[in-house]
């Protein structure tokens, strides 16, 4: 009898510690899978900031040793943001220097990544003499920006809205055949002005053209579209070339005001206007649909 009782108590003592045990492991898997962390997650992207110093440099010293703190890929950011080629660096030569250098040209843009007037347009092509800097549109999502230097004073780029005509891989220059254009990509015929590769040196040198890098030319030069000709008439536009802005001879250049301004290089109300304004008469040109199209296009004559 003895015996049996005991047996009862060791099974009793059994069975509790296992709903005791198994009301712990409950709790155990309850807290594992709770989200705790949700209410920490940002469904927006990070916005990124950088603050800027306008350097000057002294003599060839100096120029040295502010290039041996950067990798070739951040001096060349550094390049970019100047629009100026490395071999136009001197001692004398003022830069423009971000306090934080990443590899993604996009987030120094002074465009903005979404412009809505350009959402129903394919491809768009931006070119700000203001800022000197293009931009390139994917129906109003920004693919991608850089540099330019566009006309001098005296034969300055005609602000307007242009369309992609033809392109050359190697054009030759009709006011100096010893000029050689790479990637030319004309959009202003009769005027022979066009967007190719040529040296920058930090501030509008043109003959009217639209300088760029290398890579920046052969980039528009491989997206953007030519003009479609029947018996040479015009039967559909080619990809829009947007000129905007002027660029002020008498002051700084607009991105050495990096420094003060962070934002000064961002679109004016002027220009987002122009831009507005441009796109609408995108719209109402049939030269920018084809027939197929047409039918789906509200076109105001």
């Amino acid at each position: 009898m003895k015996q049996q009782y005991t047996q009862l108590i060791l099974l009793f003592s059994g069975i509790i510690l296992l709903v005791f045990s198994a009301c712990n492991n409950k709790q155990e898997i309850k807290k594992e899978v709770l989200p705790t962390q949700l209410d920490t997650i940002s469904l927006n992207p990070p916005v990124f900031k950088t603050s800027y110093r306008l350097d000057s440099i002294s003599g060839q010293e100096h120029l040295d040793s502010l290039f041996n703190n950067f990798s070739d890929e951040e001096a060349r950011l550094i390049y970019t943001l100047n629009r100026i080629d490395k071999h136009r660096v001197k001692p004398g030569t003022k830069l423009i220097i971000p306090d934080s250098l990443v590899s993604d040209l996009k987030v120094y843009a002074p465009f903005p990544t979404l412009l809505e007037p350009l959402d129903a347009i394919d491809k768009t092509v931006i070119i700000s003499k203001r800022i000197q800097a293009f931009a390139l549109y994917k129906n109003g999502n920004l693919l991608h920006w850089g540099p330019v230097s566009t006309g001098k004073q005296s034969t300055g780029t005609p602000a307007g809205l242009y369309y992609g005509n033809y392109k050359a891989k190697r054009k030759i220059s009709t006011i100096d055949k010893s000029w050689i254009m790479p990637y030319y990509f004309n959009f202003m015929n009769f005027e022979g002005i066009g967007t190719h590769e040529y040296t920058l040196p930090g501030y509008p040198a043109s003959h009217g053209c639209v300088r760029m890098y290398q890579e920046d030319a052969k980039f528009i030069y491989d997206w953007a579209s030519m003009w479609e000709l029947e018996n040479d008439v015009i039967v559909q536009n080619g990809t829009p070339f947007m000129v905007i802005g002027e660029y002020d001879f008498q002051d700084i250049q607009p991105w050495f005001k990096l420094e003060k301004d962070q934002r000064s290089n961002e679109l004016s109300k002027k220009e987002r206007d122009t831009l507005r304004v441009y796109a609408q008469r995108y719209k109402n040109d049939p030269l920018n649909f084809k027939f197929e199209d047409l039918s789906d296009q509200e076109i105001v004559l």
